[in-house]
């Protein structure tokens, strides 16, 4: 699970915009945000790069 979706909102930023930054399509980016797909490592540490924040902060921790 991420924090894509909170984290572009919270920014006040369009998955649209995101989308261009990361080479990637409208659904593809649409689909992380909702959790139906992940992004790989490789595009998760662009998204944080991009979004100025830490991987750490895309990510839900698992409940034990």
């Amino acid at each position: 699970m991420n924090r894509i979706k909170e984290i572009l909102e919270h920014k006040g930023i369009k998955q649209r915009w995101l989308a261009g930054k990361l080479g990637k399509s409208y659904n593809m980016i649409n689909s992380y945000a909702q959790n139906r797909r992940q992004p790989s490592l490789e595009d998760l540490y662009k998204i944080a790069e991009i979004l100025d924040v830490k991987v750490k902060e895309l990510l839900v921790e698992r409940e034990k």
